[in-house]
């Protein structure tokens, strides 16, 4: 990368350059000795369709792109913020000089650095933390599932009316009773005598208490509430022997 001529030497020591995406890229470049006048650029590409990356003498700012040491006549190192894919290609840093119709003429250059796009590596830590997110995000979804699950089963299980039952005189039973599993007269039966009251005096225990809560053909009755069934309740008592 070093070419010599009238006492200046141009270096331009990088061969190859890779790096990430969103990195800064650095290209490197050095003279020495003295040279007839003219600017330093750094171009992109050769022939042309180089495009002009840097040039020493312009006024116009270079977006992304600044220089390593300002001011410096023998260092030309300049770097590119935020490496992109359009980036990719062949950086060369050349030393001008006016020539006879005050043209710039090509005096030195570098043997060019070659620059190329790195794949990022997943890093260990990165690929462990790819793993938990996942658990987790699988996690919370099943327990989503099974919460919309467990909501929408005991919204269907509820749909069970409590009606009230009137036992005779005593006392009216609450009871609920579901479509699906209809309760029997003799568990009807079972919940009326457990609601009896227990101060009954010896002489009713031969007392014989019927009640038939089967459904009877409806009857229009004012003030029944709907969905109430009709029952008939009867008590018989007999002597004692």
């Amino acid at each position: 990368g070093a070419q010599v001529g009238q006492g200046f030497e141009l270096h331009q020591p990088q061969n190859t350059v890779s790096l990430a995406v969103g990195q800064m890229l650095t290209l490197r470049c050095t003279t020495s000795g003295n040279a007839e006048p003219g600017p330093v650029m750094w171009l992109k590409g050769w022939g042309s369709g180089n495009k002009t990356i840097y040039d020493q003498k312009s006024k116009d700012a270079f977006s992304r792109v600044t220089r390593a040491v300002n001011d410096s006549n023998t260092d030309f190192t300049i770097h590119i913020r935020n490496f992109q894919p359009d980036d990719v290609g062949t950086y060369y840093c050349v030393k001008f000089i006016k020539g006879n119709d005050s043209v710039n003429e090509v005096f030195r250059h570098g043997s060019g650095t070659k620059v190329s796009v790195r794949e990022t590596a997943l890093v260990p830590g990165m690929v462990a933390a790819a793993v938990v997110l996942c658990f987790l995000l699988l996690l919370g979804l099943f327990i989503a599932l099974c919460m919309y699950r467990r909501k929408h089963q005991g919204g269907v299980g509820s749909l069970c009316p409590t009606r009230t039952v009137t036992m005779g005189s005593f006392l009216s039973v609450p009871l609920q009773c579901c479509a699906e599993t209809p309760s029997t007269p003799s568990e009807v039966l079972d919940a009326e005598s457990s609601h009896l009251p227990s101060q009954q005096s010896s002489k009713e225990e031969n007392d014989i208490h019927y009640a038939d809560l089967q459904p009877l053909p409806p009857a229009p009755r004012h003030g029944r509430s709907p969905g109430t069934a009709p029952t008939e309740y009867a008590s018989l008592r007999v002597a004692a022997k």
